[in-house]
């Protein structure tokens, strides 16, 4: 939980708010406006690296404004960090520079907000340094920041609160650093192969594309149950029978389910769709996007991921999905093996059937024995029908779907198919899942007759693609949670604050 404010904040707050009060009395107001800022600190660092001494003395004056996070009183001068969105620079402020203004440079605290202006020079030590010889007061900060430079210590406040983890914890940013640099790869990798950004609906009539609980509203204008969205899919590929034959979509996802290292109930999904291909297409055009960010983003095609040592060079290995079943289970495993002969081969080695069809032993199997087995990057294909209501059947043996989702340090990273664009398939497979859900299955698909009408207008022939954001940049920041990589992941309540009528609780 979060760390209580000890007696000594207490007294550092109450300095603070008395700093205020004599800023005010001295008509300095202690919440500023604008500051007009020429230059960054690392645009700066940049600049002026190699600089000789002259060409530092003809810069010029420069303007910067950020936090200061760390000061050094000697006597009549004062070193000082100033920390901006790109870095942090060195001030230098003299009593003999600032006159009168040098006793209220040094009552600032860390934390305050303040602009700077004066001249470049380099230390005796060769740090690059402002001279002081103006600044302008911004922002007073109340709370003392965390008094050792060490970013703060307990994990779950540094989640709750995100904005003081990143003013002290220097890799907190740069992990958030990477995930914009990682959307602007995807963006730039699909947009050069002809795809479309989309935006599709957030709330929706009938929750689709993925198995999965969704949150529930109500909208009171139009009298109606609306659910947050758990997948973009079905809008995407009603935008195929539209005619356009390339889109994506970086979208919110929302699926009401536990939190943990691995899941959160708000999360950010790459979903794309490409007419005339197949899922064998995504797996090439998956494995070119993996290398084109990890060249981006580290460097290299090796990375560290926890333990593991991962090797994105392709291409990558092949593995059908019975076939991992059966490599776990000793046991020639197909989809009509006698569910009792498995259930005994499963007990064998710790997975409890606990009754029902046979997909669902398949599945747990899969997951217990299979998963924790892939490590560096592995395509899973050949998926039951049963388990992917919303792929096309394979040709060749129609008890299988063109499906593959690709593991990655024993994580699922992502997840494709070519698409069921059959319309007559499609409404028997959804009339399957609703009897599910009629039986109390609160993830199985709604039948979508909007969606199925579409279909009937003729889709064409395509594959599609969900890339999970978040686990993706855990991978290449090689972080062990998501929650490292959401600004504001979901939480329970902190003790003694309300939640909301009927807060839950987390699982997971």
């Amino acid at each position: 939980m979060n760390a209580p404010i000890s007696p000594d904040d207490n007294e550092l707050i109450r300095l603070r708010r008395e700093k205020l009060a004599a800023l005010r009395r001295g008509g300095i107001d202690p919440f500023g406006g604008r500051y007009p800022v020429t230059h960054w600190a690392r645009g700066l660092a940049e600049r002026l690296g190699t600089a000789g001494d002259e060409e530092q003395k003809g810069f010029g004056p420069v303007s910067l404004a950020g936090r200061l996070v760390a000061m050094r009183h000697h006597g009549k001068t004062c070193f000082a960090h100033l920390m901006d969105q790109t870095g942090r620079i060195q001030l230098y402020a003299r009593a003999d520079g600032l006159g009168d203004e040098y006793a209220r440079f040094v009552e600032l605290d860390t934390g305050d907000f303040i602009g700077v202006t004066g001249e470049m020079f380099r230390t005796r030590t060769g740090e690059l340094t402002v001279a002081v010889k103006t600044f302008s007061f911004l922002a007073k900060s109340l709370r003392p920041l965390p008094e050792k430079w060490h970013g703060l210590k307990d994990v779950e406040t540094r989640y709750r609160q995100r904005y003081v983890d990143l003013i002290v914890n220097a890799e907190a940013r740069e992990i958030f650093l990477m995930r914009a640099r990682l959307m602007g790869a995807i963006r730039a990798f699909l947009d050069a192969r002809g795809f479309l950004e989309v935006e599709t609906p957030m709330m929706q009539p009938i929750p689709g594309g993925a198995i999965a609980r969704p949150f529930k509203t109500h909208h009171h204008a139009l009298g109606m149950d609306l659910y947050l969205r758990i997948a973009p899919e079905l809008y995407l590929k009603r935008l195929l029978v539209g005619g356009f034959e390339r889109v994506y979509e970086i979208n919110r996802n929302f699926r009401n389910e536990g939190t943990s290292t691995a899941h959160n109930p708000e999360f950010t999904m790459l979903e794309f769709y490409q007419a005339y291909a197949d899922y064998t297409d995504l797996m090439e055009l998956t494995e070119a996007l993996f290398v084109e960010l990890a060249q981006a983003l580290r460097g290299s095609l090796v990375l560290t991921w926890g333990e593991h040592a991962i090797d994105l060079t392709p291409p990558w290995r092949r593995l059908a999905f019975f076939d991992g079943l059966s490599q776990a289970l000793g046991l020639g495993v197909t989809p009509e093996t006698e569910v009792g002969t498995l259930a005994r081969a499963a007990a064998a080695r710790g997975v409890v059937h606990g009754g029902g069809a046979p997909w669902k032993l398949w599945k747990d199997v899969f997951e217990t024995l299979v998963e924790p087995t892939l490590i560096q990057p592995t395509f899973v294909v050949d998926f039951p029908t049963e388990l992917s209501p919303l792929a096309k059947r394979k040709r060749e043996n129609p008890l299988l779907v063109d499906r593959f989702e690709l593991f990655v340090a024993q994580r699922e990273v992502a997840n494709a198919y070519s698409e069921l664009n059959d319309p007559v398939d499609q409404l028997v497979r959804f009339r399957e899942q609703a009897a599910l859900q009629a039986r109390g299955d609160e993830e199985a698909h709604w039948l979508d007759e909007d969606y199925v009408r579409a279909l009937e207008y003729g889709m064409p022939p395509a594959a599609g693609e969900g890339i999970g954001i978040d686990r993706l940049l855990m991978m290449f920041a090689n972080q062990p949670s998501i929650r490292e990589v959401i600004l504001f992941p979901q939480l329970r309540p902190e003790r003694g604050r309300a939640a909301g009528p009927d807060a839950g609780e987390e699982g997971g």
